[in-house]
């Protein structure tokens, strides 16, 4: 069991992450900075943010971004997901893992964009 400083995990009973078996399943992750629970009101920080938390997730589980076989986004508005594409290409161009993107509501408002990935952890 991963744990971050998000409040969101005790109050709803959840972790980061979770590791079995060799797999790292990372919860949806959003734009908030956990030391300070603020969250940016620019999407592509929220993006950045969402990505430093899982890599810093990744890392305590043992791998990185390169170990990643399965990620998907979830975005309030689709045309919120095309301005996003840089930060998430400098992480996952080279990697390739299976992806999804999905319309859907998120828990806040201020939330523009939601994160999850499934890496394996190497030689597991």
């Amino acid at each position: 069991m991963i744990r971050s400083a998000a409040r969101f995990e005790d109050e709803i009973g959840y972790s980061r992450a979770v590791v079995v078996d060799g797999w790292v399943h990372v919860s949806g992750t959003t734009g908030f900075d956990y030391a300070t629970m603020t969250i940016s009101e620019d999407l592509v920080e929220q993006a950045e943010q969402c990505l430093d938390n899982i890599g810093a997730a990744l890392a305590e589980a043992g791998c990185s971004f390169a170990d990643v076989v399965r990620v998907r986004y979830l975005v309030p508005d689709r045309a919120d997901f095309e301005p996003c594409w840089p930060s998430l290409r400098r992480r996952f161009e080279s990697v390739r893992p299976a992806a999804s993107m999905l319309v859907c509501g998120l828990a806040d408002p201020r939330m523009k964009i939601e994160i999850e990935v499934d890496a394996r952890v190497p030689d597991a």
